[in-house]
């Protein structure tokens, strides 16, 4: 009976701490000492190993460009206000309808504003009329920060929202502005030839811009669009603008803009409209439509 009531426990705590032989789990100190000791080598080891390479990446990224640039895609075409499914419906009887899209706009084109371009040491004037791309030096070089164009709303007109703080929603007259997405060191090259642009558009191509034009994207919506009228800098991208350096040799970089005023949309219908930029290096994917272009549906009520 003695010798049963020892082991009843199962003998776990003799396994636990055996006193009689000072161990620990089975082992004694001395071997745990050896088996934390190897692990600490090996783990250590790992660790360089990963610290290590870790650093040689790190070598073969700049702070300023992305390594493998040539992978990157043309730049998309987006535009504001941006809604969900690129839908703009309102009526222009009712100003709650509209009141989202004014707000995005007036949002977007804040930092815009004349007062927040006043910084010589950030800004500089690159000239009302397209001109070639702005040489600022390498990206890599010791040049530093590098100052940006500065770009007036006053030069949308009547999407600028200086006098009309509806950008022409409340006439059924809406705006929308267009931007060219930033790409780090990407320089846009104007449409060498006629050829790849439609009858339409051409008399819009001139030097040193890149041109965009906006239509009917249905056959059904012929002679529903009406006047588009287009503000900026020619109408378009001024090469001016370009290169952009990235946030960090950028950061009070403006992307020139592009405001479209529909002035006779056929009121009460659905209408889809499709934007194109057009240039050398401007390329166009049937997978993603807003590749140096977008399409939106736009629905203006006066019921």
């Amino acid at each position: 009976m003695p010798a049963a009531n020892k082991d009843a426990d199962g003998g776990w705590k003799k396994f636990l701490w055996n006193s009689e032989r000072k161990e620990f789990l089975g082992r004694t100190g001395g071997s745990w000492a050896k088996i934390l000791f190897f692990y600490l080598i090996f783990y250590g080891f790992l660790a360089g190993i990963f610290i290590g390479t870790i650093q040689v990446l790190l070598l073969t990224i700049s702070n300023y460009k992305p390594t493998y640039q040539d992978r990157v895609a043309p730049p998309g075409l987006t535009h504001h206000p941006h809604s969900e499914k690129s839908e703009i419906s309102f009526n222009l009887n009712n100003p709650e309808t509209y009141f989202p899209y004014t707000k995005a706009i007036r949002s977007f084109l804040d930092m815009y504003d004349d007062e927040k371009q006043l910084d010589q040491l950030k800004y500089e004037d690159c000239g009302e009329q397209p001109n070639n791309v702005k040489d600022r030096g390498e990206l890599e070089s010791d040049v530093g920060v590098r100052k940006a164009c500065r770009f007036k709303r006053s030069w949308l007109a009547g999407c600028s929202g200086i006098e009309d703080q509806n950008f022409g929603y409340q006439e059924g007259k809406p705006c929308v502005i267009i931007k060219l997405n930033r790409i780090v060191n990407f320089i846009p090259r104007p449409p060498a030839s006629n050829d790849s642009i439609p009858e339409e558009a051409r008399e819009k191509v001139q030097p040193n811009v890149i041109p965009i034009f906006c239509t009917n994207k249905r056959e059904e919506d012929a002679g529903k669009i009406g006047e588009i009228k287009y503000y900026g800098i020619a109408g378009g991208f001024p090469l001016q603008y370009y290169p952009y350096y990235g946030k960090l040799l950028h950061p009070q970089y403006l992307q020139p803009l592009v405001a479209i005023q529909f002035n006779n949309l056929t009121q009460n219908t659905e209408l889809r409209i499709e934007c194109r930029v057009y240039g050398e290096n401007i390329r166009y994917y049937e997978k993603d439509r807003y590749h140096g272009r977008f399409d939106m549906k736009m629905t203006v009520n006066n019921l």
